[in-house]
């Protein structure tokens, strides 16, 4: 029987694809991906992904309802949250991973 991966298995396994990504332990227990030093989203274990989004970004995005606001920075623009709890999580997960991946990517190469 195949044995079968974690939501953060999952998606760590996909976003460390991806050319640049780095990932590992963060300061405050969470686990990070980053691309050029810059983070692009982490994870408290299977259950919640943060990310940081432009303000037009999160607004859409909240709009839609695939975010909620992040917990720490209640009221803010900006910082989100997003609980993981299905496979449709997992993969809305990874696709917001990749909006803050392209973001950094393109940075990168303006630079």
């Amino acid at each position: 029987m195949p044995k079968t991966q974690t939501s953060s298995e999952e998606i760590t396994e996909k976003v460390t694809s991806w050319p640049g990504v780095e990932a590992g332990p963060g300061r405050r227990g969470e686990f990070a991906f980053k691309v050029g030093g810059r983070e692009i989203g982490h994870l408290h274990g299977d259950h919640a992904a943060h990310f940081a989004f432009p303000k037009d970004v999160w607004a859409e995005l909240m709009d839609e309802g695939r975010i909620a606001e992040h917990p720490v920075f209640p009221g803010r623009v900006g910082p989100a949250s997003r609980r993981i709890e299905s496979e449709d999580d997992v993969r809305d997960v990874i696709a917001m991973m990749r909006l803050n991946y392209d973001r950094a990517v393109e940075r990168q190469r303006s630079r």
